[in-house]
C-alpha cells in the first residue's frame, strides 16, 4: 500500500470519493435525470408529475388531472387517484409519502400489483422534481383525511401532518422550480399543453385541463373516441380515403395493444407508436411487427380477391404506408429501451405479438370492409408504379452523390474543410445573396449553396415528382446523405449545420417554409439531431455617421434611434439579403462570433405534423383559421 504521507498529491485514494447523500446526486447532476436545465428540462418535471398520475389513470383509479402554472412561477398538478400512500414504509421507518418524494426510484410503480405498467421513462418520479425545487408541497386526500408535507431543496421541512377533512381521494403537488439550478424557470405552456393532449388521446376518456394563471391561457382535453380521435386529429387537414379510422385492439403474455389507422390523399406515411404513453420516437420491435403485418395482410387481402388482376406485382411496405396516418400503442410490462435517445422499445417478444393482433384485426375489417379494402389497395398500386419511377431518380441522385461520386453541384461553393463537425452550408434564397455570402464568408468552413426561386412543396407530391425537382436534387447532393429509405444516412451528412438563410418578406419565409417541409418529411433526422439552423438577417441598419446598429424588428430600431440621438438618424430597411454587401453579410448573419441562428427543433411531433399538414396541404379553411388564430403573434410582415 501507498504511504499516505509521503503519496503524491493527485493519488486516487478513499477519501477523494465523493459520497451524494439522498438527492444530492441529482441537484449536482440534474441533466443526469431530466435531460437538461434548459426550458425542455423544465418542462419535464411537470410530466414527471403528471406521470403519477397517468399511472393511476392506468391502473383504472384517476379520470382528471388539472394543471396550473401559477403567476409567481410555481406549478400545481391535482388528480382524483387514490392519493400516494401515507401510512408508515415497513422498511424505511418514514411515512410513504416521505418515502416517495425524497428516496430516489421508490414508487409503487416497482410492484407489480399495485402498477401492471407505468409511465414515465426511467422511473425517477417526483422525487427528482422535489431535489430540483426551491421548494415542493405535496397534499395528499385519503382515507376521509388530508395529509400535508413541505420540502425545500428535497427536504422535509416537517413531518407529514393532518391538515383537514375531506371525502374526495387524490394528489395536489406544487412545486417551484429551483432559479439557482436551471436556465429558466418559466413554463412553456404550448409545449406542455401538446403532450397533454397527446396523454388525452392516449387514456380514453382521461380529461386534462391546463391553464396558466398569469396569461390567461387554458386547454382542456378529453378525447372519448381515445386513438380513433388520435387519428382524426392527424388527418384533420387532409382528405381520407375511409369515412370512419380503423381501429382494434388485443393483449397476448401481458402485452396489451391498441392499434388505429386511417388512409389519406397525402403521400406522406405518418406513424406515431408509443409504449406505456412514452413516446418511442426511434421506434423499435412493435413498429417492427405492425410495419410486417400490414404488409403481409394487405398482399394477402389483394391476391385473395384478385385486386392485382393481371399485373404480376408484390406491394412493398413503402407502397401499402404511403397516405397512412396510424398510432400504435402498447403497455409492456418490462419495456427495456434502447437507442440514441433511449426511446426504441427493445423488447424482441412484442413485435410477434403486435404482429398477430394487428394481422387478425386488419384482416378481419377488410373481409367486412371490401370497398375500403379496394381503395387502400389501388393507393397502394399506384405507388407501386410510382416506385420504380421514384428509383430511377433515386439512382440519378445517388449518380450526383458527392461521397459516392465526388461530383458536387456546380452551384455549390465548397469550403475546404473536409471535418463534417467544423463544416456549415449556407441554403440560400436567390442568386444575388448567394453572390454576397460566397464572397463574405469564411471558406475554410462554410460553404454557400444558392437555390433558384420556391422548390417543390412535397407535402403535395409523391416521392418521384419530388426527386425529379432539380434544386432538390442539387440539395441532396450537397448535403450527401443520400434520400429515401433505403439510401438515407446522418453518417454520410457533408456538413453538420445546415442553415436556411432567405429574405425577410413573405417570398422567404415562404422558401424557409418549403425547406423545412422537405427537411421534416424526408430528412427529420437532420432535425432531431439538431443539423438544422434558420439565420437571423437584420431587419434594418440604423446609423449616424460612423455609428451603427444592426437591428432585427421595429421595437430595436426605436432603441437604436434613440441611442444615436433621435435626430439625423438614417434607417435603412433591408427588403432582400441581396441588398447587403458582403461585408455587413458576414458582420451581421454569418460571423460565429456575432450572427444570431436559431435552432430548429421538434419540441412535439404530433404538433409539428399538424402545423406543416395545415399550411402546407389542402385544405384552405383550415390554413386560413391557422393564420387568422396566430397573426397577433406576427411581429414583422412584410407585403
Amino acid at each position: 500500500m501507498t504511504d499516505k504521507k509521503n503519496a503524491p498529491k493527485d493519488t486516487y485514494t478513499a477519501e477523494k470519493i465523493q459520497v451524494l447523500k439522498g438527492l444530492e446526486a441529482v441537484r449536482k447532476r440534474p441533466a443526469m435525470y431530466i435531460g437538461d436545465i434548459s426550458v425542455r428540462g423544465l418542462n419535464h418535471l411537470v410530466y414527471e408529475v403528471v406521470d403519477n398520475s397517468v399511472d393511476e389513470v392506468l391502473a383504472g383509479y384517476c379520470t382528471k388531472v388539472d394543471i396550473a402554472i401559477n403567476k409567481d412561477g410555481s406549478c400545481t398538478v391535482k388528480d382524483n387517484g387514490r392519493g400516494i400512500p401515507v401510512d408508515m414504509h415497513p422498511t424505511e421507518k418514514r411515512p410513504a409519502l416521505e418515502v416517495v418524494m425524497t428516496v430516489l426510484h421508490a414508487g409503487g410503480k416497482f410492484d407489480k400489483n399495485t402498477y401492471k405498467v407505468s409511465g414515465g421513462l426511467h422511473g425517477v418520479g417526483v422525487s427528482v422534481v422535489n431535489a430540483l425545487s426551491e421548494w415542493c408541497e405535496v397534499e395528499v386526500c385519503r382515507d376521509g383525511q388530508v395529509y400535508q408535507q413541505r420540502y425545500h431543496a428535497g427536504i422535509p421541512e416537517a413531518d407529514v401532518k393532518v391538515v383537514g377533512k375531506r371525502k374526495q381521494t387524490g394528489t395536489r403537488t406544487t412545486f417551484m422550480p429551483d432559479a439557482t439550478i436551471f436556465t429558466t424557470t418559466s413554463f412553456n405552456f404550448d409545449v406542455i399543453s401538446e403532450r397533454m393532449r397527446e396523454l388525452a388521446f392516449l387514456n380514453k376518456g382521461l380529461e386534462i385541463a391546463i391553464k396558466d394563471k398569469a396569461t390567461g391561457k387554458s386547454q382542456t382535453f378529453l378525447y372519448k373516441g381515445g386513438l380513433v380521435s388520435f387519428i382524426e386529429y392527424l388527418n384533420e387537414s387532409r382528405v381520407p380515403l375511409h369515412k370512419r379510422p380503423i381501429y382494434f385492439s388485443g393483449s397476448k403474455e401481458d402485452v396489451e395493444v391498441e392499434i388505429a389507422l386511417q388512409y389519406n390523399d397525402s403521400y406522406i406515411e405518418n406513424i406515431f407508436t408509443y409504449v406505456n404513453n412514452i413516446h418511442t420516437h426511434e421506434g423499435g420491435s412493435h413498429l417492427v411487427g405492425f410495419k410486417a403485418a400490414l404488409t403481409r395482410t394487405l398482399n394477402t387481402y389483394a391476391q385473395k380477391n384478385n385486386l392485382f388482376k393481371k399485373e404480376n406485382i408484390s406491394l412493398s411496405g413503402e407502397d401499402v404506408r404511403e397516405g397512412i396516418a396510424a398510432v400504435v400503442s402498447a403497455k409492456v410490462m418490462e419495456p427495456q429501451f434502447e437507442g440514441q435517445t433511449k426511446t426504441k422499445l427493445g423488447n424482441s417478444e412484442v413485435k410477434g405479438i403486435v404482429e398477430s393482433i394487428v394481422g387478425d384485426g386488419l384482416a378481419s375489417f377488410l373481409e367486412e370492409n371490401p370497398a375500403v379494402g379496394k381503395k387502400v389497395i389501388e393507393k397502394a398500386l399506384t405507388a407501386a408504379r410510382s416506385r420504380e419511377a421514384a428509383r430511377r431518380a433515386r439512382e440519378l441522385t445517388r449518380r450526383k452523390s458527392a461521397l459516392e461520386s465526388g461530383g458536387l453541384p456546380g452551384k455549390l461553393a465548397d469550403c475546404s474543410s473536409r471535418d463534417p463537425a467544423q463544416c456549415e452550408i449556407y441554403l440560400v434564397e436567390g442568386d444575388s445573396a448567394g453572390g454576397s455570402a460566397k464572397q463574405g464568408r469564411d471558406r475554410r468552413f462554410q460553404a454557400i449553396l444558392p437555390l433558384k426561386g420556391k422548390i417543390l412543396n412535397v407535402e403535395k407530391a409523391r416521392i418521384d415528382k419530388i426527386l425529379s425537382n432539380e434544386e432538390i436534387r442539387t440539395i441532396v447532393s450537397a448535403l450527401g446523405t443520400g434520400f429515401g429509405a433505403e439510401d438515407f444516412s446522418t453518417e454520410k451528412l457533408r456538413y453538420h449545420k445546415i442553415i436556411i438563410m432567405t429574405d425577410a418578406d413573405v417570398d422567404g419565409s415562404h422558401i424557409r417554409t418549403l425547406l423545412l417541409t422537405f427537411l421534416f418529411r424526408h430528412m427529420k433526422q437532420l432535425i432531431e439531431r439538431g443539423h438544422v439552423y434558420i439565420a437571423q438577417p437584420p431587419l434594418y441598419r440604423v446609423y449616424k455617421g460612423r455609428s451603427e446598429h444592426y437591428v432585427y424588428n421595429d421595437d430595436e430600431r426605436d432603441q437604436a434611434i434613440r441611442r444615436l440621438g433621435n435626430k439625423n438618424v438614417n434607417i435603412q430597411r433591408y427588403k432582400g439579403l441581396g441588398e447587403m454587401n458582403p461585408d455587413q453579410l458576414w458582420k451581421t448573419t454569418m460571423d460565429p462570433e456575432h450572427r444570431t441562428n436559431l435552432q430548429v427543433t421538434i419540441e412535439e411531433a404530433i404538433d409539428a405534423d399538424h402545423i406543416f399538414s395545415v399550411l402546407m396541404g389542402g385544405n384552405v379553411e383550415l390554413r386560413r383559421k391557422f393564420i387568422e388564430d396566430n397573426a397577433q403573434y406576427v411581429r414583422n410582415l412584410d407585403v
